[in-house]
């Protein structure tokens, strides 16, 4: 028999444990509560513009009069998902608040969308979103959140409505290529050439002018040895080619050369004057205007071209053509090797090897390395700062030209397939690749690669489905990648 004491005993020390266990959980709910504040987030996020661009976002100051707090986005919307979560950020934050130095840190390149995602909960933004159509969405609107309404699976409200929760003034710029300028000199004829040297080309009716550098014939391996390290399967087998000689720009196709493209092939805009002087080349459609800035901010001018598709790429070369009276192209993939190589073998066009620039091996991430010699030849995921720059930030290869590794990849004129090279042999006169395929080779690595990414040999292709998930229309466009940044193309000229 239980003792009326012992049963006593027992009901007071459950009622203590409920007792705990409640005032246990509003503690918990209470702290909760006190670090899901604005400015509890505040005090301790190492983010120096976090409340500013809060306050100055969509999600602050908008009609409604409804603020949505930091935890709103950056947190689910509840359950033990809400708790794990709070746990795994306010333990990051506090690490980075103790440890690292808010002033080298990129902000910029942390603000894009394939690090802004990791931090933002799609289940936030449909929690209060509930409704994808309201009144007063306009008809653009509607068609793109029926586009993310089909495909959910791919796409992400931040895919559009990146900079909502936080403003950016440079998000909200826009392209204008047709502002007025006023250049100080018009070209009226392009270069005259007379024998296989370089030489600096002019576009007729502008001011813009490029050099191009002459590429003599000659034979080279293409591809890499099955003992290279980081090595892909498609780079290979090795085989001996043979090339006739070419002229190859020195710089990839720059902004202010593609602006000439576009002035003078796109109608909207342009003046009396402007169609009478490009009437020749009329039959070219050029591109049609971009979404938001194409450049995505960074600057023009001498950068690298960048978010148009490999159409636009080759209606530029048609169009360059017509106006240069010669014949432009992309390069093949051998033409481009074999120029990037500039007549060496070795992994890169400078000393070293991808084992000791990598940051993929944790030897170097535990030590580091001297990055010097490749930091002066390219730009990639290691120095570029998350874009591109322009090709004055390094040194030429042995040819001459700039920018072959890094900066951004680069279209060839090849359809790719991983085993192209199997259907070569030894002694091939320039091989144009296969004859069909769905995507295109890229070559050269672009400033988000990692060093293992930019030898000679490595091999890209497009990957127009993936490269257009954001892009809403039906058919979508033909002139620009709405999710790509880091694909440019340079140009190569016949010798006749």
């Amino acid at each position: 028999m239980i003792s009326k004491k012992s049963k006593r005993t027992r009901w007071l020390l459950f009622g203590t444990g409920i007792i705990v266990g409640i005032l246990l959980l509003l503690l918990i709910q209470y702290g909760a509560h006190y670090t899901s504040r604005d400015e509890f987030c505040s005090a301790c996020h190492i983010h120096p513009h976090a409340t500013t661009s809060w306050k100055q976002s969509t999600h602050y100051d908008n009609n409604s009069g409804i603020y949505v707090h930091c935890v709103e986005c950056h947190l689910p919307p509840g359950g033990l998902a809400y708790y794990t979560e709070k746990a795994k950020t306010g333990a990051r934050d506090v690490w980075g608040k103790l440890f690292k130095d808010p002033e080298k840190l990129n902000w910029e390149l942390k603000s894009k969308l394939e690090h802004a995602k990791h931090f933002t909960y799609e289940a936030s933004c449909t929690h209060c979103h509930q409704n994808l159509f309201p009144l007063n969405l306009n008809e653009e609107g509607r068609d793109a959140h029926l586009y993310y309404d089909r495909n959910k699976d791919k796409l992400r409200c931040l895919n559009c409505h990146l900079h909502v929760g936080h403003y950016s003034e440079e998000a909200e710029k826009e392209t204008d290529f047709l502002a007025d300028e006023k250049p100080k000199v018009i070209y009226e004829q392009s270069a005259q050439i007379d024998s296989f040297t370089n030489f600096t080309e002019y576009i007729p009716g502008t001011s813009v002018k490029f050099d191009m550098v002459a590429i003599p014939g000659g034979s080279f391996t293409l591809g890499s040895p099955p003992s290279a390290a980081y090595r892909e399967q498609d780079e290979g087998p090795q085989v001996k080619v043979d090339l006739d000689s070419f002229w190859m720009a020195k710089m990839e196709v720059t902004w202010e050369m593609y602006e000439a493209f576009y002035k003078a092939t796109t109608r909207e805009g342009r003046t009396d004057t402007q169609i009478e002087m490009v009437q020749d080349v009329d039959a070219i459609t050029g591109p049609t205007p971009p979404y938001g800035s194409p450049d995505q901010n960074w600057g023009r001018g001498k950068r690298p071209a960048i978010t148009m598709r490999y159409h636009a790429a080759t209606v530029f070369c048609e169009w360059l053509s017509k106006v240069t009276d010669k014949t432009y192209r992309l390069p093949t993939e051998a033409e481009w090797e074999y120029a990037c190589r500039g007549e060496t073998s070795t992994p890169y066009f400078f000393e070293g090897s991808p084992k000791k620039y990598t940051e993929k091996r944790l030897w170097n991430k535990i030590f580091g390395v001297d990055t010097t010699t490749i930091n002066s030849y390219v730009i990639y995921e290691r120095n570029s700062g998350g874009k591109t720059q322009p090709p004055s930030e390094v040194k030429p290869n042995p040819f001459g030209l700039y920018n072959m590794l890094g900066n951004v990849s680069e279209f060839c004129s090849d359809w790719y397939a991983p085993d192209a090279y199997d259907m070569y042999s030894d002694g091939v006169d320039n091989p144009t690749g296969p004859p069909s395929g769905d995507e295109h080779v890229i070559r050269g690595g672009s400033f988000k690669s990692d060093a293992t990414q930019v030898r000679c040999a490595n091999r890209e292709h497009t990957k127009t489905e993936e490269w257009m998930v954001t892009d809403p229309q039906m058919p979508k466009s033909i002139w620009w990648y709405s999710d790509c940044t880091h694909v440019g193309f340079r140009i190569v000229c016949e010798v006749d």
